[in-house]
């Protein structure tokens, strides 16, 4: 019985999409990545399903033999996907039960990453491509311009570059660009201090030799049969680190304590880390996501413009570095990447492509022009007869009666305090209020940012006949959520572990309860795109920062704690109502009515901004 349970609940279906192949390259590339990693992982635990866009035709029944080697494929339409996947972007992973969803690339490769090291924990050197902290793509790609750069708009330069591409010298994608600059910076990582002086001193004893030499012949970590020879002088202390890591093995590193002259060196006049691989000195999930994007790219590179190549030497280096990462040859072949035999680069300024100096770089930039503060800024506003004004609060003093409600209901089934679960439920009381005024039967709700779900389960609990859907980036919080939903019985919620850009399904009410920062407008954007009303209760505006979709002036709204002086509460409370004002004033002129109100009691939280948006 016990064995059959297992089986029950470990069987998942994974859904890719497909909408042509060409020369031995999978459209999306999203796909082939997919496919990439499943077989570098050598992950059977997943039934596969591809999804076709159009009619399906003889060729495409016969995708499955040769996509992929020994894995088998299933090959369906768009309309046979499960309800709930018909409402995510693709690559999915669905559970049996069909009611919990993980969408979007990142996402769905960090799971079957998760998923073949439980199915075989021997292989512990799976877990090391999520990188330090089991961090690596976890930031969502709208707020981390290196997730994004890897998850969307590589994958989805090279696809228009391969669709593009003639016989006329191409233009270069400004994103591949980006990734040969951001090779070339000096890698941080998180022992970044002790590895930098172990570099100073192998070049002190090296006679101050050059650092990591790009080269081919140079470039390369040999497998485990081969390793004798990366533990020669003249190998980088670079490619040691990364190749004890790869082999399970420990760092390199001295015993005996570090001369004098190495340990008091200044940190200004350590020697950077060059680049092994693309997140710094270790083999990570960027790698298997860049890995078939970059090689399609060369092959065309190699067989139409040969002469470019050497504008991206960086590239280069990792391209043929990677090959030589155990289990990655035997991954590729089984996908159908042959992998190209690149001529030797050397890495001279004057060799890179031209225009890399004006390249934008890949790390988040602040805005370094804003000067001010928080009391000039009101004085102006003030003279221009601008003020704060909230709209009058719908009903004060209503309330849910919790005492009556399922456990399960009440986040004080949470971990938290009992002061914190009741501010919870007082704000709570405000949400559901104005929700449940404007539900209709059959309505979809959206709760963005759901967290533990807290939202989100007492509005299924309330609203029986709506369709409640939890989105939320972090497994484990929606895990949590749905266990407390397995314990109330209910069967009106969905639960969706993805970005919110990669959910599309239609809805009429999105709600979100303290979503951080430019996540409260993204959801406001994503209600206003679907003509859906809102209630959002936004928080953290001091981590509202600039996007590819927004442009924000620094915030001084996050200065309402309750241990500060009232007047710097009362100032950071007019700045944060001014920000939720301009937050009202954009939704109105795409033609909703908006109502800025403050949530009671007040005490509930010192984020205690309600925007509340119906479409006219």
């Amino acid at each position: 019985m016990k064995a059959i349970k297992k089986s029950l609940t470990e069987e998942e279906y994974l859904y890719l999409d497909f909408s042509h192949r060409t020369k031995g390259c999978i459209f999306p590339l999203h796909t082939s990545v997919t496919l990439f990693l499943l077989s570098y992982c050598d992950c059977k635990i997943f039934k596969i399903c591809l999804v076709v866009t159009k009619e399906v035709s003889t060729d495409s029944l016969l995708l499955r033999d040769d996509l992929i080697q020994d894995v088998e494929i299933q090959i369906i339409s768009r309309q046979e996907l499960p309800p709930i996947v018909q409402n995510c972007c693709l690559p999915a992973v669905v559970e049996r039960s069909d009611n919990f969803c993980r969408a979007g690339l990142a996402v769905v490769l960090r799971h079957i990453i998760q998923k073949s090291y439980e199915a075989d924990p021997l292989k512990k050197e799976l877990l090391e491509l999520l990188g330090f902290k089991k961090t690596c793509l976890k930031a969502c790609a709208e707020v981390s311009q290196w997730t994004r750069l890897c998850e969307l708009t590589i994958p989805l330069a090279i696809e228009n570059f391969l669709r593009e591409s003639s016989d006329q010298p191409p233009t270069i994608p400004v994103e591949i660009l980006q990734l040969e600059k951001k090779l070339s910076e000096p890698v941080r990582v998180h022992n970044d201090d002790k590895l930098r002086r172990q570099k100073l001193k192998q070049q002190k004893a090296d006679g101050a030799g050059p650092p990591l030499t790009k080269g081919k012949a140079e470039s390369k970590i040999h497998t485990q049969e081969t390793s004798e020879e990366l533990d020669s002088a003249s190998k980088s202390l670079e490619l040691k680190v990364a190749f004890s890591k790869l082999t399970v093995q420990e760092e390199p590193a001295t015993t005996n304590r570090e001369p004098s002259h190495i340990r008091k060196a200044k940190a200004s006049d350590l020697p950077p880390l060059e680049h092994v691989f693309a997140e710094g000195l270790y083999f990570t999930l960027a790698d298997i996501v860049l890995l078939p994007c970059i090689h399609h790219f060369l092959v065309i590179i190699c067989k139409k413009f040969s002469e470019k190549l050497v504008e991206f030497p960086l590239l280069a280096s990792w391209y043929q570095r990677i090959q030589e990462v155990p289990r990655v040859k035997i991954a590729a072949s089984k996908c159908g990447i042959q992998f190209l035999h690149l001529p030797e680069l050397l890495t001279t300024s004057t060799e890179q492509h031209p225009n890399l100096s004006e390249v934008p770089g890949v790390e988040e930039q602040n805005d370094p022009l804003f000067i001010g503060g928080p009391r000039p800024t009101m004085a102006k506003l003030m003279e221009k007869g601008i003020e704060v004004m909230f709209s009058p609060h719908p009903c004060p003093t209503w309330t849910l009666d919790w005492n009556v409600l399922p456990a399960a209901v009440s986040p004080k089934e949470g971990k938290m305090s009992s002061d914190r679960a009741l501010r919870k439920q007082q704000q709570l009381n405000n949400l559901v209020y104005v929700v449940t005024n404007q539900a209709k039967p059959g309505d979809r709700i959206v709760d963005f940012c759901s967290g533990g779900g807290h939202v989100g389960i007492v509005l299924a609990h309330m609203l029986p006949s709506c369709q409640v859907t939890l989105i939320e980036n972090k497994e484990l919080s929606l895990i949590r959520a749905k266990k407390r939903s397995n314990e109330l019985g209910l069967n009106n919620i969905w639960f969706i572990q993805a970005n919110m850009e990669y959910f599309t399904g239609m809805f009429n009410i999105g709600v979100a309860l303290h979503a951080c920062g430019v996540a409260t407008d993204m959801v406001i954007e994503h209600c206003i795109k679907t003509r859906a009303s809102f209630v959002t209760c936004p928080c953290c505006y001091g981590f509202i920062q600039n996007t590819s979709k927004f442009n924000f002036p620094k915030r001084f709204a996050d200065q309402t704690a309750a241990q500060l002086p009232p007047q710097r509460r009362l100032i950071g409370k007019q700045c944060m109502c001014l920000v939720d004002l301009d937050r009202a004033r954009a939704a109105e002129e795409c033609g909703y009515s908006v109502r800025v109100i403050s949530m009671e009691p007040e005490s509930c939280s010192p984020k205690n901004n309600m925007i509340v948006g119906i479409p006219i």
